[in-house]
């Protein structure tokens, strides 16, 4: 065996090392066939990782205030009754776990000039509907968005904490603060990117390629109006 070998498998082991440790998400830390969702609260075995995101780790969501936070005094919080004077806009097609947000995804849809079946479809796929979701990589809610608190807090960038301009724990549990937060996100991928694919593409895992975003047009093309 020549000298040079000695030193192949080592490097391939470790090579694996490093993919494994890249592969974590930017919103949620799995994704579920429709029907299947599985609320998970299991811990995290990355404390830092030291990887730059893409766009959406750390892209402005335009907040009125631009202080951290201060975004959840600007809306009400959920009691579970909906705005009657929003139209549902969200395909009959849909589950009644999907369609009890009816509502609240019709009317940010219209706010972010989004397809209210496309961000019902986001939220199927994301999060089946539980508006009490978690994922592994901690987040929340659903839309499944990273929090700049809790696990998702020591996910580190080349500048510090990834998502650090990201609002709280408590503030993505509300469902409509969620839906108001992941609906924004989306768009402004949409506005950054030009086209919806790619801006699907960047709101899921980053390690996957276009399989995510291909996954929710799929959902998108068969339950829409």
């Amino acid at each position: 065996m020549r000298p040079t070998q000695h030193f192949l498998f080592p490097a391939a082991l470790f090579g694996s090392f490093l993919v494994g440790i890249l592969g974590f998400t930017v919103t949620s830390g799995f994704s579920s066939p429709p029907g299947r969702f599985l609320m998970v609260s299991g811990k995290q075995t990355i404390s830092q990782v030291n990887v730059f995101f893409p766009t959406v780790a750390s892209m402005s969501i335009d907040h009125e205030d631009s202080s951290p936070g201060q975004e959840s005094d600007q809306h009400t919080s959920f009691n579970g009754e909906v705005d009657t004077d929003t139209a549902c806009l969200v395909s009959v097609k849909y589950p009644d776990k999907i369609r009890r947000w009816c509502n609240l995804i019709s009317q940010y849809s219209q706010i972010n000039n989004l397809d209210a079946d496309l961000v019902a479809a986001l939220i199927w796929q994301e999060s089946g509907g539980n508006s009490a979701a978690y994922s592994r990589s901690g987040a929340v809610g659903l839309m499944q968005v990273m929090p700049r608190d809790g696990i998702a807090s020591s996910f580190m960038c080349k500048n510090g904490p990834c998502f650090t301009n990201r609002p709280t724990i408590s503030e993505l549990e509300d469902p409509e603060f969620n839906i108001k937060y992941g609906t924004r996100m989306l768009a402004n991928l949409h506005s950054h990117y030009g086209n919806l694919r790619d801006a699907l593409k960047h709101y899921g895992p980053m390690d996957v390629g276009y399989s995510y975003a291909d996954k929710v047009w799929n959902i998108y093309n068969n339950y829409k109006q």
